[in-house]
């Protein structure tokens, strides 16, 4: 009898990751059917070493860096030669700190690099996701490891795409990736969003925080949209894929492909 070797799949995504991180590729892989391929190519962080150990808060030149060339135009361009279908960039900070603008301008590079290939991007991904469940207004939630500056700048980003935000700040959880668990993550972001908000945002790939979509979405009442979530639904969809069928992660995967481009 013979058994599945991953060869025969749908779709295959690529995934721009920092270079220490797990968290993106654990949280994709958690979601995605069985029929997808996810194929990640690591870029160097500045902020990460080894195991992923990162200080209490990370600095921006870093997070700005991480989006320049040369190292993730390379990885894009080495995703690209294998048979993926669409690039998906792992990195939620790095468009809080060059803007809707200047991560548009990061997209139309990366997919030059990676032979036209739709490149998709977390916070991107976010806005169109925000759109699709009808939102008009968020609570954002924060990594621990992001600062009240680079806090600051994420809010900025959404109110210049048009939302309200209403921020409590950065989770007050451990700043350790290996160290956030899913009932203190539900616990604090139930108890502090407020009543007033559509939906809420919760940023960082590197922040554990899919297996909480399903409760917070049951306890609070509001479609939760993450950072890997959002990226693999916008992912798949640029790749010409369907979402539906993937459950226990949100209502947005039940969500109709988003018009326009990725």
């Amino acid at each position: 009898m013979w058994h599945d070797d991953g060869w025969d799949v749908r779709v295959r995504l690529g995934v721009l990751t920092p270079h220490a991180d797990v968290g993106p590729e654990s949280e994709l892989w958690a979601m995605a059917p069985s029929d997808v391929g996810l194929h990640a190519a690591r870029v160097p962080f500045g902020a990460m070493r080894a195991g992923g150990v990162m200080d209490t808060t990370i600095p921006l030149a870093p997070v700005r860096e991480f989006a320049e060339p040369p190292h993730v135009d390379a990885a894009a361009a080495l995703l690209a030669a294998a048979p993926v279908a669409a690039l998906a960039y792992a990195f939620t900070s790095s468009a809080y700190v060059i803007g809707a603008r200047g991560e548009a301008d990061m997209v139309g590079r990366l997919s030059e690099r990676a032979r036209g290939l739709p490149v998709v991007t977390t916070c991107a991904a976010a806005l169109r996701a925000l759109h699709c469940v009808g939102a008009s207004s968020l609570c954002l939630i924060d990594p621990p490891w992001f600062d009240a500056e680079l806090s600051d700048l994420g809010r900025a980003y959404y109110e210049r795409a048009g939302f309200e935000v209403a921020r409590p700040g950065p989770c007050p959880l451990p700043s350790d990736q290996h160290r956030i668990r899913p009932r203190p993550l539900h616990d604090w972001i139930a108890g502090n969003t407020p009543d007033a908000v559509d939906a809420v945002v919760i940023g960082g790939n590197g922040f554990r925080a899919v297996s909480v979509i399903d409760a917070l979405e049951r306890t609070t009442g509001r479609p939760v949209l993450t950072a890997n979530q959002v990226l693999l639904w916008a992912a798949l969809h640029a790749a010409g894929a369907s979402t539906r069928g993937i459950t226990h992660y949100g209502r947005l995967f039940d969500r109709p492909a988003p018009a326009g481009p990725p």
